[in-house]
């Protein structure tokens, strides 16, 4: 009998001819009953070999798999796809901002702010210099907190908008490296899953919010998921195995979503209602199963105590998160959503086939549409057309089982049906406004159509189901091959493992390291990173092998030449024509990737920031800035950032009594009244924009006099400021 080489699957995830109900690929079962790993087994290629020691493993540089590997590419593609698709935000850092100086300067006030505070005296994060002399300010929106760490670098105005337009760009590499993670967990194929990633970081939709960078930060609800799935060693196509639980992946998923929690509510919240139904889904699986097979599943201690860790890290900051607001609505009842807000913001269904002006290629072929809709801002929905039908494709021809597009469907349904708000039926009940009325927290949340960000997630993994079985025709479904039609890697690009020992039944344990728990460690796993193992070579299964099932270390050659003869290198039949098939595939699916790239074209405004004037650098609080009317409120902010000084100026949902109080009295100043108020709440300046004057009551404040009322005016640099002694 001539011995061969044979090595046994590790099986990754995105393995096309693996057949989902056989042995999971990577058992260390096989290697365990031959005594040594799973991973890859070696024995000498012909009867006779002479001896040559143990496995001889030589590896690459590091720095050279590191970079190739797929996850430092799919990263690299993220941030330079992001850099492309939000030009120019990147040519002008300093004095421009996207969209308008509305909401982006309040959140580049924002960031700046948990950056001073957590710096500075972490006890008063919630109670900021705006609206002075009212507490709990900083929660009278989102917060962004979670991008604190960015705050603290850099100082002053200026710093806080480059702040910002960095991270503006980061949130889409971060949306699209999420869900490419998370589709290519799920069993997709790498075009399907880049196509995933582009729709969910760069839909049309998205656009009519690029003012609004925490509804823009959604790449962590996407990174989160596919953390926790690859932790519990699940995948859309092979379903639970456990031999592939990473229980440091459950807990980084953990913090992962804690963290897009303290982004805001806006979002955070629908994502923490998601995140409970899915665990609880799961555990409704586990007990069928353990009912089913009268035998509990396997889970594991380690994995058991990383979830319960990570679930209480979650719900931890989820409540440190939630209290300031309960607080806030608790003072100001103004603040609290009412279904006439609700209303207001829902959005006709033909508002989800409708982009917004800022997309370049659908933006002015649907300028009639958007003139019929009241809020065109919050109701331009379109997810995008490319995308849109590549999913319904998805339902009849794909990688996914007809069971799983159905759910994704009907997920699809149901997200479309919550985003349309009180549309739905009439009324919203049951609906969006059944949770308004009874489930806790979404009665802070007016906007219901930024919802769609599920319904473009979803139908993202049924376009890369769509893409992935695309790229299977004309390829066979082996075991060798990765969904994309690309032969599997004979070795790991770690290692070259040469077989030269005499011993067949000797193991290798060091030429593939194996995981905590005895099974084979994956390419994740072992460069940090989730997703797809590292395939190794596989030789076909003889009749009566199931394919994909751990081989034997030890069978006949399936050809025994005859001694003394060498016998010529033989290339594989059709092999050139199957190449050529899958050259041809790659190609046909790169045309749909290349549409939902070509839908997030953007054409979206950079306004010039309104720089700092000259009376406000490194004044001294608490002061009053006039006229206190508008959008420029949140300039205002912003030009706070030069040393946080208290400051009665703020612009949110709701006016606070006690500001509304302040500016109503103050539209007399200079008089008796007016300064004798200021006094008494502690305010000290008054700095007066002429510019900004007209049209509002303060527009005569300039031509009053100051005699007798114990203050002093001083022109600086064209603004005027009042000191009140």
């Amino acid at each position: 009998m001539t011995i061969e080489r044979q090595t046994v699957p590790a099986g990754p995830d995105d393995r096309a001819g693996e057949r989902p109900d056989g042995p999971a690929a990577g058992d260390g079962s096989a290697g365990r009953a031959a005594g040594g790993s799973a991973d890859d087994r070696t024995v000498p290629s012909e009867a006779g070999a002479a001896p040559a020691g143990p496995a001889r493993v030589s590896r690459a540089p590091f720095l050279v798999r590191l970079v190739s590997h797929e996850w430092t590419l799919a990263v690299l593609g993220g941030l330079l796809l992001a850099v492309v698709l939000t030009w120019p935000t990147l040519r002008d850092i300093t004095s421009t901002i996207p969209q308008d100086i509305g909401d982006p300067t309040l959140q580049a006030w924002q960031i700046a702010w948990g950056g001073h505070v957590l710096l500075h005296d972490p006890t008063q994060l919630w109670h900021s210099n705006t609206f002075y002399p009212e507490p709990y300010t900083y929660a009278y929106s989102d917060t962004l907190l979670g991008y604190a760490p960015a705050g603290m670098i850099g100082e002053g105005p200026v710093a806080g908008v480059v702040r910002y337009n960095i991270l503006y760009v980061l949130v889409h590499a971060l949306a699209f490296v999420g869900a490419y993670a998370l589709v290519r967990q799920l069993g997709a194929g790498r075009i399907g899953a880049a196509a995933a990633g582009v729709a969910f970081g760069y839909a049309p939709w998205k656009l009519a919010q690029a003012g609004h960078l925490h509804v823009l930060s959604i790449g962590g609800i996407a990174l989160a998921f596919a953390m926790l799935a690859r932790g519990h060693g699940w995948s859309l196509r092979h379903g639970y195995r456990p031999e592939r639980r990473r229980p440091g992946w459950a807990f980084a998923g953990w913090l992962v979503a804690a963290w897009q929690m303290t982004l805001g509510f806006g979002i955070g919240l629908p994502f923490g209602y998601v995140l409970a139904l899915v665990c609880l889904a799961a555990g409704a699986g586990f007990a069928w199963s353990w009912w089913r097979r009268r035998s509990r599943p396997r889970f594991g201690r380690r994995l058991l105590l990383a979830d319960l860790a990570g679930g209480a890290v979650f719900s931890g900051v989820s409540i440190f998160m939630a209290l300031p607001y309960l607080e806030v609505v608790a003072r100001h009842p103004a603040g609290r959503r009412t279904l006439a807000h609700v209303e207001m913001f829902s959005p006709p269904w033909r508002g989800f086939l409708t982009a917004p002006p800022e997309n370049w290629l659908w933006g002015e072929r649907h300028a009639v549409a958007r003139e019929s809709l009241s809020f065109a801002g919050e109701m331009t929905l379109l997810p995008g057309v490319a995308l849109i039908g590549l999913a319904f494709a998805g339902l009849f021809f794909s990688a996914w089982r007809v069971r799983h597009r159905i759910m994704l469907a009907l997920g699809v349904l149901v997200s479309v049906g919550l985003a349309s708000g009180t549309t739905l039926g009439g009324d919203g009940d049951p609906g969006y406004a059944t949770l308004v009325l009874h489930a806790p927290g979404f009665d802070a949340i007016r906007t219901s159509g930024r919802l769609v960000l599920w319904t473009t997630l979803l139908l993202g993994i049924l376009a890369a189901g769509t893409l992935t079985a695309l790229t299977q025709l004309g390829t066979e479904p082996s075991a060798d091959r990765s969904p994309d039609g690309d032969p599997a890697d004979a070795t790991p690009p770690a290692a070259d493992v040469t077989p030269s020992t005499p011993d067949p039944t000797l193991s290798t344990p060091d030429a593939t390291p194996s995981g905590a728990d005895g099974t084979a460690s994956a390419v994740g796993a072992e460069s940090g990173q989730p997703g797809p193992d590292r395939d190794v070579d596989q030789v076909a299964p003889e009749p009566g092998e199931r394919p994909g099932a751990a081989l034997p270390v030890l069978r006949k050659a399936a050809y025994q030449p005859p001694p003394g003869t060498e016998e010529p290198d033989r290339p594989a039949p059709g092999r050139r024509g199957a190449g050529f098939r899958r050259v041809l595939v790659r190609l046909v699916a790169l045309v749909p990737l290349a549409l939902i790239v070509l839908e997030g074209v953007n054409t979206t405004p950079h306004a010039p920031v309104i720089p700092q004037p000259a009376a406000l650098r490194g004044v001294e609080g608490p002061l009053l800035v006039l006229p206190s009317s508008g959008t420029l409120e949140f300039s205002v902010m912003l030009w706070s950032t030069d040393g946080f000084p208290k400051i009665v100026n703020g612009l949110a949902a709701f006016t606070p009594e006690s500001q509304a109080q302040t500016l109503g009295i103050t539209a007399g100043f200079p008089d008796r009244f007016s300064v004798d108020h200021l006094r008494r709440i502690g305010v000290r300046t008054v700095v007066v924009l002429p510019e900004y004057l007209a049209g509002t009551p303060w527009q005569d404040v300039l031509n009053r006099p100051v005699d007798g009322l114990g203050i002093t005016r001083e022109e600086v640099s064209g603004s005027v400021v009042f000191r009140l002694g």
